[in-house]
């Protein structure tokens, strides 16, 4: 079996950009809706592209330029995209145009840029990759989909590198929407944030390899004790994991389910927690893992990301000596569970 490591990884959010302050320097948010923090653009594009291009462009642009430098790969083997909403501002924009001018006057580079696909495209474009591209828009999974496809892949030794990428802006017609239906706005509720994450996938280490993925499992339908076995995550030694990474949000009904099944097949192990610190999208879960990641490259986890929550009775005391093996649990509506193993 080839190893598979995540050589580098970028994310632009509501958090500090391209770095990793948010470790030690952390930005609260008692708001309901935070859109990302955005770098100076005009360090890194010329005025015509940061022009031409949507804020999710150069985000998705800028966070997978960094990952390939990082990682000193001028061409992956493969760019996978994970997307729940794709450029949704490009779109919104171009259908207020629409009815606002009676079809008239349309500006074409909103409709080129309105696709989920779009993304992916232009980051081949830029880098004059001319292998594997494939994008994924399956909702709250989408980002999982996209680094499984990558890890098989690679595993199969068709690849052996990947640039694996998680992309999602929220507009505010779009937060407004989600409000009204509940999913944002309730006492204790995660934020409403956005995301881009890039990372460099390699069966080969460097001095800068962040951490290694071991396995990624999707199960549909209700998670049962027999799910696990036998499987990728059941051969990874589960019982050396020292932590789980949750997508656990506020929400009362999907919170639940993280804590029943984590204590039902990983019982007395801690969990953690990122949506308190990075928000709520599609792709967050893209975020939990690079979360996850910085912490075991650090060797530490800080105080913020342990799960407190007072329905919660799994706390523990942090240990910092024992962080070599995090895994990270998310499901989509209790029909989509995914979980990816990490090790130090």
């Amino acid at each position: 079996m080839n190893n598979i490591y995540i050589n580098s990884i970028k994310q632009i959010s509501v958090q500090q950009p391209l770095v990793d302050d948010w470790f030690e320097q952390p930005v609260f948010y008692s708001e309901n809706y935070v859109r990302a923090i955005e770098p100076d653009y005009k360090q890194f594009f010329t005025p015509n592209e940061a022009r031409r291009l949507g804020k999710i462009l150069k985000r998705a642009l800028l966070v997978s330029r960094q990952a390939m430098a990082e990682s000193s790969v001028v061409n992956p083997g493969a760019i996978i995209t994970g997307t729940g909403l794709g450029c949704i501002e490009s779109t919104e924009i171009f259908l207020d145009k629409l009815v606002r001018d009676g079809e008239e006057f349309l500006n074409p580079t909103h409709f080129m840029q309105s696709t989920h696909n779009t993304i992916g495209s232009l980051i081949a474009i830029d880098t004059k990759c001319h292998s594997y591209n494939s994008t994924y828009a399956h909702k709250g999974i989408s980002f999982e989909c996209a680094l499984q496809d990558a890890f098989l892949q690679i595993l199969s030794r068709k690849i052996q590198t990947a640039l694996v990428g998680a992309h999602d802006e929220m507009t505010p017609a779009y937060f407004t929407l989600l409000k009204k239906a509940g999913y944002f706005g309730n006492q204790k509720q995660t934020f409403a944030g956005e995301t881009a994450v890039a990372m460099m996938l390699s069966t080969e280490k460097t001095e800068k390899t962040v951490c290694k993925i071991e396995a990624v499992e999707k199960i549909y339908g209700d998670l049962r004790l027999t799910d696990m076995r036998l499987s990728e995550i059941e051969k990874s030694e589960i019982g050396n994991l020292n932590y789980i990474m949750v997508g656990i949000n506020g929400n009362p009904e999907t919170d639940k389910i993280y804590f029943e099944n984590c204590a039902k097949l990983f019982p007395n192990i801690p969990l953690l927690q990122y949506k308190n610190m990075f928000g709520e999208s599609y792709t967050a879960p893209a975020l939990g893992v690079y979360a996850a990641a910085i912490c075991l490259q650090k060797g530490e986890i800080p105080d913020f990301l342990m799960c407190d929550y007072p329905i919660c009775d799994m706390r523990h005391p942090i240990s910092n000596d024992r962080v070599s093996k995090i895994l990270c649990y998310n499901h989509f509506e209790n029909k989509n569970h995914t979980f990816i193993l990490l090790s130090k």
